[in-house]
């Protein structure tokens, strides 16, 4: 389990080359990126390319590991973006894609790697103070852990067991995920355990080694809860995974830490070197336009229980929005978050009597690093969409709009009496939602505070650029969003532990545990707080619209 799904080595195979590459800074004002694309990068027919990326990107791409796994180098390879647009030869292997991405960014960036080993955060199973488990006889029984499907007592008493999604059902409050487990080894659990519906989850992704020292196989099982922001129940009582290995097995999970095998960086340049073989000019970039695209005026009566954007981005590269503004439409492909009626400026009052539907068809792409554990199902890459929306728009109502910034309301985060940590060196720059090295999580105490933000080695002004990105929710209607007025210097670590709005907004006094709000978190925990503000934004000036499209 320490080393699943980690690839490591040099570039091997110097000949695998791509035929073209361009890669280049990515515009200060890129859209968000999509998970799945940073993973890796999509790859279609020979076409590869990865968006918005960090040099620590490219380098976990390339070598098929964690971003954690990735160490060394300098600051900026967790803040440059470069966007890489690239063709393979059209029989290649996502194996071979990775090669090629090793090779280019030697080639271009003059990258140097080797091979290390770092201790990293895991835990131990470890004996309890009584074993609680069965020995198996091993007799017709095959190995292995299956969940207990979801099942209401006919009494109407609580649910146990939830469903693969790893989604609690709604009606059953105090709901557990089951396993039952049959001839299992306690060497084997670690695996089991990977599998287990919000296992990981519950262990924030630390592997999981063996030391109890039990031999042959054992009967069990295992009743847990999922973290409190994939539950739907507020209970302070739910069962948390340490708990269930303590009570229900008379094992313990112990943090300890682990030697992890890390791709090491031992240099690399911050600008991309030219392309001398001058062979850019033959990249074959995929035109970025629907396959085919429909749009047409909504059903001013649409069917009862219908809803606007019923499949956004639907399986098969389909993508279907239904009874969209025209302003709807804008924002969705600029990729505008929050309360853009301020930010798109210049549209006719007779446009926006309109809803819209588009129906469109973009060709899929496969990830060249699939998820572990799971298909290397198709994907779309979202940030191409939009752009191919932006085109559809332009053609379709011939419309026409620039940008400008203008001042809008938003926040200003200032010190109050700052109780900040100055970091530790050796920590990755960068927030992380869940707990620290130290695996200490306040929601097993307050389920109502079910978001925890973890930031190691940043400043303050780093910090308030991610705020926005991770709690969207409180600045969804602030367009001018928040800037650092703290004054504070240096680089800190700091956790903050607060609610998301909707859980405060609805919250009530007799609900357990406290719901925090985001401003009352900050001042509370870290001393510093939001004020409201005017301050600089961009936003988008139509300058020309149709108010009908031209024909489909």
């Amino acid at each position: 389990m320490l080393f699943a799904g980690l690839v490591f080595g040099q570039s091997g195979d110097s000949t695998l080359q791509f035929e073209a590459a361009d890669i280049h800074p990515a515009p200060a004002a890129a859209p968000g990126t999509n998970p799945q694309n940073m993973r890796g990068g999509l790859y279609r027919g020979g076409h590869y390319e990865i968006r918005s990326a960090t040099m620590r990107d490219l380098v976990r791409a390339a070598y098929n590991v964690d971003a954690d796994n990735v160490t060394g180098g300098p600051v900026w390879i967790d803040k440059d973006r470069f966007d890489l647009t690239a063709q393979a030869p059209g029989a290649s292997t996502p194996e071979k894609v990775r090669v090629m991405l090793r090779n280019l960014l030697a080639q271009r960036f003059g990258l140097a790697v080797h091979n290390d080993t770092k201790p990293f955060p895991a835990y131990a199973i470890t004996p309890g103070k009584k074993v609680r488990m069965k020995q198996s006889t091993g007799l017709d029984t095959p190995p292995g852990c299956e969940l207990i499907p979801p099942s209401e007592s006919p009494q109407g008493g609580p649910v146990t067991g939830i469903p693969m999604s790893g989604i609690a059902n709604p009606a059953a409050p105090g709901a557990l995920i089951a396993y039952q487990c049959h001839n299992v080894s306690i060497a084997e659990l670690p695996d089991q355990l990977r599998n287990m519906t919000l296992a990981t989850r519950a262990l924030n992704g630390a592997p999981v080694v063996d030391r109890t020292g039990l031999k042959g196989g054992w009967d069990f099982n295992i009743k847990y809860s999922g973290l409190p922001q994939d539950r739907t129940d507020t209970s302070p009582e739910a069962v948390t995974i340490f708990a269930a290995f303590e009570k229900q097995l008379g094992l313990k999970l112990e943090r300890i830490k682990v030697p992890m095998p890390v791709i090491a960086i031992d240099s690399v340049n911050e600008n991309p070197a030219g392309d001398p073989a001058g062979v850019n000019a033959k990249l074959a970039v995929l035109p970025l336009k629907f396959e085919v695209a429909e749009i047409r005026p909504s059903d001013p009566n649409p069917p009862e229980g219908s809803s606007g954007g019923d499949c956004f981005y639907c399986p098969g590269g389909r993508l279907h929005i239904s009874r969209f503004t025209m302003s709807d439409l804008i924002a969705t492909a600029w990729n505008l978050n929050g309360n853009y009626d301020s930010r798109v400026i210049g549209l006719p009052k007779s446009l926006e009597k309109t809803n819209w539907d588009v129906i469109a068809r973009v060709s899929t792409m496969t990830p060249v690093n699939p998820v572990i554990g799971q298909p290397p199902a198709q994907q779309v890459d979202f940030d191409s969409v939009r752009i191919m929306l932006q085109a559809l728009l332009e053609d379709r109502f011939k419309l026409a709009l620039h940008e400008e910034t203008r001042q809008l309301n938003g926040y200003a985060l200032v010190a109050v009496r700052p109780k900040l940590t100055p970091a530790g060196p050796d920590n990755r720059p960068g927030c992380k939602e869940g707990p620290g090295p130290d695996g200490k999580d306040p929601r097993t105490t307050n389920p109502l505070a079910r978001r925890l933000l973890t930031c190691l080695n940043i400043t303050v002004a780093e910090f308030v650029a991610e705020l926005p990105n991770r709690a969207g929710d409180y600045f969804r209607q602030y367009p001018g969003k928040v800037v650092d007025a703290t004054g504070l210097k240096g680089k800190y670590d700091f956790m903050v532990n607060f609610s998301p709005l909707g859980m405060v907004m609805n919250s009530e006094a007799t609900d357990p545990g406290y719901a925090i709000p985001l401003p009352e978190a900050l001042e509370k925990q870290l001393g510093l707080r939001l004020e409201p503000r005017k301050n600089p934004a961009m936003v988008l000036v139509v300058d020309h619209v149709e108010e009908k499209p031209v024909e489909n």
